[in-house]
C-alpha cells in the first residue's frame, strides 16, 4: 500500500518539522539476535470508567503538500532550532491492556467546593505579584504555550443511541475541519448527533460526521458553517525520544465545555503495542506514544504538545488497574500525528473502515531513517517486526523478531499503518503472503490469519 499525498487543496493543513536529522547509538540488541517467538505479556486492566477502543499506528513522512511551519494565527512565533538527542530502543514491550479510553460516557459530575469567613483583625502577609509561570525545557512558559495552541481546540458533546458521550477535538483547517478519535464520536455513527464548543466560549456548535476510522480510532467531523478559524500545528512525531517534554489538553472529565484541562510530562516510551477494547470487542494497536502526563475521561481526541506548542500526538487512552490489583500510574497513551496525518485524505473523502476481526500476530513500527541507520537495515521504508506473538499465525509462519514487512500479497507495505489497513479489511481465516526482508534474504512467509484476540 504505497502513501498517498494528503490533497486539501481548499484548506490548510500546518506541519512544523525539526531542522536537522538526529543521530545517536545505544547499546541495543542486533536485529535477529532473538529468533523465538515470544510471549507477549498479559495484564488485566480494570478500568476507572468507561472502556472503548484505544489508537493505532503509523510513522509516515509527511506529505508533500501539507504546509510546513507555524499555524497562520500566529506566524510571528519563530521555531525552535532542532536538538541532538538520543535515540530510542527498537524492541517494545508487548501490553495487552484494556485502557480507560479517554472518554467521558454520559454526563460528567461535577466537583466544587466553596468556603467563607472574615480575618476577624487577623494581619497576614500578602503580595500582589502574579504566580510564577511553568517553564518547559526549551524556555517556554506553559501558559504561553496554551494562549497558542488553546484556540484551535474544541470539547466534543455526542448524543445517540440512549447515550451521550463527552471529548476533545483539534480544528486542523480553517474551514472547520476537527480530528478526533473514533471512540469519541463513535454514538452518532447510526444517527446520533455531535456539537462542539470551542475553546473559550460557551456556545455549541452543530457538526457533521466526515469520515470514521475504527481500525486506528481516528475520525474527522466538520463545524457546520465554520471559516477562518485558527488551526494546531503538526509536529514531527518520529523525532520524539523518550523524556521529550509534553503537554496535555482535553476536555477532562466533560468538567465544563470550552475550558480544557493542562497536563504536564514528558515521553515516557514509544511505539508501544497495546490492546484496548470493549467487553464484547477489542483492537491491537501499534506504534502509540507513552506518557506520564495525565490523561483523563474526556480527554480523548485532544492534542499531546511538544514544548514548541506543536502537536506530537492525540491523547486516545490511559491504563487501569493490573491484574494483581496493583493500580498503575500516570501510563497514557497517544496516537503519533504521523499516523494521523497519513489517513487524513480517506477520512476527508467520507471513507469509513471496516475491521473483519483480522489478527496477524506481529508487533510493528514504522521504518524511519534513523532505525535504518541504528541497525543496518537494507531497505528504506516497511514495517518492522518488534516481537512475533506465541501461538499466532506469524509464529507459526516463522515471523521473526528484526524482520522487515514490505509486502502484504501484492500489496506493496511502506509503513506500519499500511499493514493495519490491509489486515483489517480481510477475515480470520484467511492465508496470506508476508513478503519480508531478513538482513539480506527476501523471504515469503504464508501466515494463516486468526481472531484479534480479547483484552
Amino acid at each position: 500500500m504505497s502513501d498517498t499525498p494528503t490533497d486539501f487543496p481548499e484548506e490548510d493543513v500546518s506541519k512544523s518539522i525539526p531542522n536537522s536529522p538526529e543521530t545517536h547509538e545505544t547499546s541495543l540488541p542486533t536485529v535477529g539476535e532473538t529468533d523465538a517467538p515470544q510471549e507477549p505479556t498479559r495484564p488485566s486492566w480494570t478500568p476507572a470508567g468507561e472502556q472503548v477502543f484505544a489508537s493505532s499506528p503509523l510513522v509516515n513522512d509527511a506529505p508533500d503538500d501539507i504546509v510546513r511551519g507555524a499555524s497562520p494565527s500566529f506566524a510571528d512565533e519563530a521555531p525552535l532550532s532542532s536538538q541532538i538527542r538520543k535515540s530510542r530502543t527498537l524492541w517494545s514491550t508487548r501490553l495487552s491492556l484494556l485502557l480507560v479510553a479517554a472518554l467521558v460516557g454520559g454526563l460528567a459530575g461535577h466537583f466544587a467546593s466553596s468556603s467563607t469567613g472574615s480575618n476577624n483583625g487577623v494581619t497576614v502577609n500578602e503580595v500582589s505579584a502574579s504566580p510564577g509561570a511553568a517553564i518547559l525545557p526549551n524556555g517556554m512558559s506553559i501558559p504561553k504555550l496554551v494562549v497558542k495552541v488553546l484556540p484551535s481546540i474544541v470539547s466534543i458533546d455526542v448524543k445517540g443511541s440512549g447515550g451521550e458521550d463527552q471529548g476533545t477535538g483539534m480544528i486542523i483547517t480553517s474551514a472547520g475541519l476537527v480530528v478526533t478519535n473514533n471512540h469519541v464520536i463513535a454514538a452518532a455513527v447510526q444517527g446520533g448527533t455531535i456539537t462542539v464548543t470551542r475553546s473559550g466560549s460557551t456556545k455549541a456548535e452543530p457538526a457533521t460526521l466526515v469520515g470514521t476510522n475504527p481500525v486506528d480510532d481516528v475520525a474527522l467531523i466538520r463545524i457546520n458553517g465554520a471559516s477562518n478559524l485558527p488551526v494546531v500545528t503538526f509536529g514531527n512525531s518520529n523525532a520524539l525520544v523518550a523524556g521529550d517534554a509534553v503537554v496535555a489538553i482535553g476536555n477532562a472529565l466533560g468538567l465544563a465545555a470550552g475550558t480544557p484541562t493542562v497536563t504536564q510530562g514528558i515521553v515516557s516510551a514509544l511505539g508501544r503495542t497495546v490492546t484496548a477494547g470493549t467487553s464484547t470487542a477489542s483492537e491491537t494497536l501499534n506504534n502509540m506514544i507513552q506518557t506520564d502526563a495525565a490523561i483523563n475521561p474526556g480527554n480523548s481526541g485532544g492534542p499531546l504538545l511538544d514544548s514548541s506548542g506543536d502537536v506530537i500526538g492525540m491523547n486516545t487512552a490511559v491504563a487501569g488497574t493490573l491484574a494483581n490489583g496493583e493500580t498503575s500510574q500516570n501510563i497514557g497513551f497517544a496516537i503519533p500525528v504521523a499516523t494521523i496525518e497519513s489517513l487524513l485524505t480517506t477520512l476527508k473523502a467520507g471513507e469509513s473502515v471496516v475491521n473483519h476481526g483480522a489478527f496477524i500476530g506481529v508487533e510493528i513500527e514504522s521504518m524511519t531513517p534513523s532505525l535504518q541507520q541504528q541497525y543496518g537495515f537494507k531497505v528504506t521504508s516497511g514495517a518492522v517486526v518488534m516481537s512475533t506473538i506465541s501461538g499466532t499465525g506469524a509464529a507459526a509462519a516463522g515471523v521473526r523478531q528484526g524482520d522487515v514487512i514490505v509486502a502484504i500479497n501484492k500489496t506493496s507495505i511502506t509503513s506500519a499503518q499500511d499493514v493495519s489497513a490491509v489486515i483489517s479489511s480481510l477475515k480470520p481465516g484467511d492465508v496470506i503472503t508476508l513478503h519480508v526482508v531478513r538482513g539480506t534474504q527476501h523471504l515469503a512467509l504464508k501466515v494463516t490469519l486468526g481472531r484479534t484476540p480479547a483484552g
